[in-house]
């Protein structure tokens, strides 16, 4: 007998489908007519033993008691679940063969190996374990999954990975959260002050941008404008480049910030000539952008729907279980090359599900193979596509029919021409000044045709920030090196310089993402380069969402903040703690473990050392200011494990037991 564990009912059902049939449906469990057994996880069945199941004086939170590390570590069925764990042991005693179904990424690796675990499954059982992945829950799918099966001994890193992340979150979380929530009530305030390894990083973001935007002061600064006349009386603009000998009436980011320099500049090029001293022509062109991952997919989310990335998730994931949408939590944009074969029957599927995609699918070229098909760039899990299933897309929710078309769009891209355009650019020296003009010029709609907002006039260029838009020109003349222009007017622009953006949704995961940016070590930031940033695709939405619950940010609008306890919580921790340096480091060593570059030993025991240091600087005199924190808000709540560090995110949960 064959035993599938998937790690939700919805997978073990969409598995058993394809099984042959008839089938008998039991309490946790399904047997199919050649005697196979699906049975299933609800999520995570098993969670970290709180501390006092260590010892029962962890249940009082002392500075003393602190660092808590377990010895042997602990395992304890969640609520509710006993007796779906009883039924996997049950069937896990007949089987011959077990065949692990979690979900294709990290935890997903973890969930179902942990059960195995602690149903004392055998070494020499373990050994023979299969691994299945599921990446859509349409049966032509899951049935090529199941001829696909793999030894599940090859997954042995990724799990291994996603217990250290597991166990370290763990005492990052517990121990420091403990030592500056009881701290925090010696200054007087009541509240919990919650400490992750990666919420804390994350909520520090908000606080420095909040910083940045309260200290900002705003300056004045000024453009100079050159309007040009061409031997063919065509007309244009070019901007001027100040030299180096402008440097002492300028800032460190170029611009000018002396009026009177622009006005001296304006008043020597006026009817006077230039000359071109550079012609450049450039045929460029942009590829499609490349099929979601889910980040991408909550920024676009966020962007154009105004959903947040909770929201976006949670919609997709329902998305999946209708086997609309492949797998959601995807840190991949790329496609397997074999899947091509299947796009006819995607793309008729969209035309069919979404009538406001039809024409564009019409339109749309088949044989074409963008660079989203790419058998090296795609690992457990795909890109986030549409499936060849058919629906009513009315029967859906508004926001389920708005995501699906934005995932639907994202495909029907691939298989459209590229953007090609023309780009030019002249530079003009007018008494010994250097102004430069830019035009661009769209030759080839291609994909672009399908993005293009109502209101905005097909062909304009998107790609340019707000101060390229000013300096380019519609059209720019023919012109060669050595011609001549006259400079027919010129004209100063009063600007003023800007404060940073307040965080968005969009934004904030952008920064999650792209972490490294944020860092100014060199080094630290060559290697964030390399790792998907802070936290993971299945958990940046529950972080965020977790620091809005502990009300350490709020919103105003679409913009985010941090709140008063927010703000004051950054301000009284170390460096270490609240920016993401250390953690995004984290990231990178259980990435190497996956790759076998690391090891479990050499993670923990650089983290055991850190936390050890970070507990004996919080506890040192003068080691937290709290001086700043709410007195008396809040309320203490002493079973911070059940209440505040899901292994899981709090959507994920809840989607499990509907499920």
């Amino acid at each position: 007998m064959r035993l599938i564990i998937a790690e939700k009912p919805s997978l073990g059902r969409a598995i058993a489908d394809v099984l042959p049939k008839p089938h008998k449906k039991h309490e946790g469990y399904i047997e199919t007519a050649q005697g196979d057994y699906v049975t299933w996880c609800v999520g995570h069945l098993l969670e970290q033993a709180e501390p006092d199941q260590y010892d029962p004086a962890f249940k009082q939170w002392k500075l003393e008691h602190l660092p808590i590390v377990p010895q042997q570590w602990q395992l304890k069925p969640r609520k509710g679940v006993s007796k779906q764990l009883s039924v996997i042991r049950k069937l896990m005693k007949t089987a011959d063969t077990i065949v692990h179904a979690g979900d294709p990424d990290r935890e997903g690796q973890l969930l179902v190996d942990e059960v195995l675990d602690y149903l004392k499954l055998s070494a020499t059982r373990k050994k023979q374990v299969r691994r299945l992945l599921v990446n859509d829950l349409n049966a032509s799918a899951v049935k090529r999954a199941l001829q696909r099966l793999q030894d599940n001994s090859h997954f042995i890193p990724l799990s291994v990975s996603a217990l250290a992340r597991s166990r370290a979150d763990w005492l990052y979380g517990i121990n420091l959260t403990r030592a500056y929530t009881v701290l925090g009530r010696k200054s007087g305030y009541n509240g919990l002050l919650s400490i992750g390894r990666v919420q804390t990083p994350v909520l520090g973001l908000v606080v420095q941008r909040d910083e940045e935007r309260e200290n900002f002061v705003a300056k004045p600064f000024y453009d100079l404008f050159a309007q040009l006349n061409s031997k063919d009386n065509t007309q244009f603009r070019a901007k001027w480049q100040p030299s180096e000998a402008c440097q002492p009436w300028m800032d460190e980011d170029g611009r000018v910030l002396d009026r009177r320099l622009a006005e001296n500049v304006a008043g020597r090029i006026k009817g006077k000539a230039g000359e071109i001293s550079k012609a450049l022509n450039k045929q460029g062109k942009e590829l499609p952008p490349l099929p979601y991952s889910l980040s991408s997919l909550q920024i676009d989310a966020a962007k154009q729907l105004k959903m947040n990335a909770k929201e976006t998730l949670d919609v997709c994931q329902k998305l999946y279980e209708k086997k609309l949408v492949t797998y959601p939590r995807s840190d991949c944009r790329y496609l397997p090359v074999e899947h091509w074969q299947e796009s006819p029957e995607v793309l008729a599927a969209i035309r069919s599900n979404d009538e406001s995609l039809s024409k564009a699918v019409d339109q749309a070229l088949p044989e074409r193979k963008s660079k989203a098909w790419n058998d090296k760039k795609v690992g457990a899990h795909h890109a986030i596509i549409p499936t060849s299933r058919r629906t009513d897309l009315f029967k859906l929710d508004t926001r389920q029919r708005q995501l699906y078309s934005l995932i639907a769009r994202q495909y029907v891209a691939q298989f459209y021409d590229d953007h090609r355009f023309t780009s030019r650019r002249l530079e003009v020296l007018i008494e010994g000044g250097l102004f430069v003009a830019k035009s661009r010029q769209t030759v080839q709609e291609g994909w672009k045709a399908l993005f293009v907002r109502p209101g905005k006039e097909q062909g304009s260029d998107s790609s340019a920030n707000g101060d390229e838009r000013e300096a380019s020109n519609a059209f720019l003349p023919d012109l060669s090196s050595g011609d001549l222009v006259q400079c027919i007017d010129a004209e100063i622009k009063d600007k003023m310089t800007q404060p940073p953006k307040a965080f968005t949704d969009a934004t904030l995961l952008s920064a999650m993402t792209g972490i490294a940016r944020f860092v100014k070590d060199p080094e630290v930031r060559k290697i964030l380069k390399e790792t998907d940033g802070l936290g993971t695709e299945a958990t940046r939405a529950g972080i965020i969402e977790l620091l809005f619950n502990r009300q350490f940010l709020t919103r105003q609008g679409k913009e985010i903040h941090a709140t008063t306890t927010g703000k004051a919580l950054i301000r009284a921790l170390p460096d270490a703690v609240g920016q993401p340096d250390m953690t995004a480091q984290w990231e990178s060593a259980l990435n190497d473990i996956v790759e076998r570059k690391g090891t479990y030993a050499g993670f923990m025991g650089n983290l055991d050392n850190k936390l050890r240091g970070l507990l004996t600087q919080a506890l040192s005199e003068g080691g937290a200011d709290f001086s700043q924190l709410p007195q008396g808000d809040g309320s203490y709540r002493k079973n911070y494990r059940k209440k505040s560090y899901p292994r899981k995110s709090a959507s994920r949960r809840r989607n499990d037991k509907k499920k």
